[in-house]
């Protein structure tokens, strides 16, 4: 399956909690397949939010990151990412916990271990 053909536009979707996040995170999608395997959202932090209470993050897809505005704090590695930072994160990788003292907006792309990349 494939992501929709979408042109150049404003997107102007709902922020959304995704299902399992912590308090303060939320996301706009941008485009995804039918079966929401392959995914492009903007994902945002409130200032403070903090996931250490859901531990080290592993999950069958990959998953990239870039952060356009703020910053992301690594509790596990004790470092903080800022603006143009960039993660490619294959299945089962773990990473985080993480928290954003002052927010963080990322565009984040997910698609499944099988996919082409």
């Amino acid at each position: 399956m494939s992501k929709p053909e979408l042109e150049f536009h404003l997107p102007t979707g709902p922020w959304a909690a995704p299902e399992g996040a912590a308090p303060g995170v939320a996301e706009r999608v941008l485009a995804e397949d039918a079966s929401g395997e392959r995914r492009t959202v903007l994902q945002r932090w409130e200032p403070g939010t903090d996931t250490s209470g859901q531990g080290i993050a592993r999950h069958e897809f990959w998953e990239e990151v870039y952060i356009l505005e703020g910053a992301l704090h690594d509790l596990t590695l004790d470092e903080t990412f800022v603006r143009g930072a960039y993660a490619c994160r294959p299945p089962g990788m773990p990473h985080g916990p993480w928290t954003a003292a002052e927010g963080v907006t990322m565009l984040v792309i997910t698609y499944p271990e099988s996919a082409p990349r």
